[in-house]
C-alpha cells in the first residue's frame, strides 16, 4: 500500500532539481520554482479556498524541521484557527514586545537623527532637541513609545499652554511627528495622542483664544522718508544694511547673509536661493537704484562672500547688528522685519499694484495650490516697477506730509540721474 505520509526522504529531496511540487504527505510540499530554488509550503482548505504557507527555503529548512513545522500547522487547523494569521499575529506581538524596549527619548532622536538632512539650518535642530529635552524627556522620555498616551501629552503642554501659547504648539507638532514616524517604523499601534484635529483641538483652547497675534513693531509708511533721512545720518555696515532691507523689503537673515554671488549689478538683480528663503525657493529681487548705489559704494577690491561683511574676515554682519542700531537711534518702537509691513501697507494704500505682486515682492506664497500650478512667472517686471516706485517714496519728507508719487517722467528722470551718480558715496541723496 503507497505511503500518504513520510513520502520523502532526505537523499530524495537532494536528487530532485526539476521545477513542480513534490508531496511529504499532509499538506507538506517540496517546491521547486523555475530558476532551482528549493522551499517548503503547507496547503490546506480554509473555507472553501486553497491556501498555501511557506515554511522556509530548503537551505535553511531540512526535511524533519519542515515535518515539525507542518505538523504544528496541522494542528492549528484542527483547533480552528488559520495558521497563516496566526504567524501574523505572533509577529505583531514580538515587534509589540520589542517596541516597548523603545522609548520616546529613543525614538524622538532617531526621528531627528533622520531627518535633521532635510531640515532648513543647524538652528531649527537645535530647536528641536531643545524643546523636546526642556518640556518632554523629564516627564516622558523614559516611557515606553507604545505606552504613550493623551494624559501624558497634555501633562506637557497644558503647563505652558496659555503662558507660552507658540512654543507649546509647536512642541506639540513635534510629538505627534514623533510617534507618527514611530507608528510608520513598527514601534507603536493605535492612534496619535499629540494629534490636533479631532482630539487635541477638543481639550486645549485654541491658539486665538489664549493669545492674541503679536505683529513686529512695524513705522508707518508716511514717515519712511524722515526714518531714512536719518538713517543716512548714521556710519557703519549696519546703516546700509538697513537700508537695503527697507528698499528691499527682504527679511533681515536674508539681507545679513547675502553674498555677492548672488548679486548681478548690470541687471540690478539679487536672486537669493531656495535654501536661504523661508518658502523654500528661489526669490528675485529687482533693485530700485539706491539700492544698486549701495551695493556699488560696498564692492570690494579683493573677493569676498559676503555683501554686509562682518568684523572678522570672512563673516557676515550679526542679526542683532540691526536691533542694536535701531537703539541706538532711540527707535526700539519699530523692529527690522516691520519694514516688510510698512512696505505693504504703502503698497496697499498709495499704489494701484495687484495684491498677488506686493505679495510675491514680499516672497510670500500667493494663492492655493492650483492657482500656484497655472502661475508660473513671479510677475518681475511689474514687481521692478513697484520697487523703483518704494524706493522714489523713501525719499518723501518731511515726515507725516503725504506726497504724490512723482509722474512716469519724473521717475525715469531720477533714475536715469541715480545711474550717473551710482558710483557715489552713500550719502543723504542719489
Amino acid at each position: 500500500m503507497a505511503r500518504t505520509n513520510n513520502r520523502l526522504n532526505a537523499l530524495t529531496v537532494t536528487r530532485l532539481h526539476t521545477q513542480g511540487l513534490y508531496p511529504d504527505g499532509g499538506g507538506l510540499y517540496l517546491q521547486i520554482a523555475q530558476g532551482g530554488a528549493r522551499s517548503w509550503v503547507y496547503r490546506f482548505m480554509l473555507q472553501g479556498r486553497a491556501r498555501e504557507m511557506g515554511l522556509g527555503s530548503l537551505r535553511d529548512v531540512g526535511l524533519a524541521k519542515a515535518r515539525v513545522r507542518a505538523a504544528e500547522a496541522r494542528k492549528l487547523r484542527a483547533e480552528g484557527m488559520d495558521p497563516i494569521e496566526h504567524r501574523q499575529a505572533r509577529k505583531r506581538g514580538a515587534i509589540l514586545a520589542a517596541s516597548r524596549a523603545m522609548t520616546f527619548e529613543n525614538c524622538a532622536k532617531a526621528y531627528i537623527e533622520a531627518n535633521k538632512i532635510a531640515w532648513r539650518n543647524a538652528k531649527h535642530v537645535r530647536q528641536w532637541e531643545s524643546t523636546l529635552r526642556t518640556y518632554c524627556y523629564p516627564v516622558f522620555g523614559p516611557v515606553s513609545v507604545q505606552d504613550l498616551d493623551t494624559a501624558l501629552v497634555l501633562k506637557v503642554l497644558e503647563p505652558i499652554w496659555s503662558r507660552k501659547t507658540e512654543t507649546a504648539s509647536r512642541l506639540r507638532g513635534r510629538i505627534e511627528a514623533v510617534l507618527d514616524w514611530a507608528t510608520a517604523r513598527g514601534y507603536r499601534t493605535g492612534e496619535n495622542p499629540a494629534r490636533w484635529r479631532s482630539h487635541v483641538e477638543n481639550l486645549l483652547p485654541s491658539r486665538s483664544q489664549v493669545r492674541k497675534v503679536q505683529h513686529h513693531p512695524a513705522l508707518p509708511y508716511t514717515q519712511i522718508g524722515e526714518f531714512v533721512r536719518s538713517l543716512r545720518e548714521q556710519s557703519g555696515m549696519a546703516a546700509l544694511a538697513l537700508e537695503f532691507l527697507i528698499l528691499t523689503a527682504a527679511r533681515t537673515s536674508e539681507v545679513v547673509g547675502a553674498r555677492w554671488k548672488e548679486i548681478d549689478l548690470e541687471e540690478a538683480l539679487w536672486t537669493i536661493p531656495a535654501h536661504r528663503i523661508k518658502a523654500r525657493r528661489e526669490h528675485r529681487v529687482p533693485l530700485a537704484p539706491r539700492a544698486v548705489a549701495i551695493l556699488k559704494s560696498l564692492q570690494p577690491e579683493h573677493p569676498q562672500e559676503f555683501v554686509f561683511a562682518g568684523g572678522k574676515a570672512n563673516t557676515s554682519l550679526s542679526n542683532m547688528a540691526l536691533l542694536a542700531l535701531l537703539k541706538r537711534m532711540d527707535r526700539t518702537d519699530i523692529t527690522a522685519h516691520g519694514f516688510r509691513s510698512t512696505f505693504r501697507d504703502w503698497a496697499a494704500e498709495r499704489t494701484n499694484f495687484p495684491r498677488e505682486v506686493a505679495e510675491m515682492a514680499l516672497a510670500h506664497a500667493v494663492g492655493d495650490k492650483v492657482e500656484a500650478a497655472y502661475r508660473r512667472g513671479d510677475l518681475f517686471e511689474k514687481r521692478r516697477n513697484l520697487a523703483t516706485q518704494w524706493g522714489v517714496f523713501c525719499e518723501t519728507y518731511p515726515r507725516g506730509r503725504v506726497v504724490a508719487l512723482p509722474s512716469r517722467t519724473e521717475r525715469l528722470a531720477e533714475i536715469l540721474r541715480s545711474n550717473n551718480d551710482c558710483g557715489a558715496a552713500t550719502g543723504a541723496g542719489f
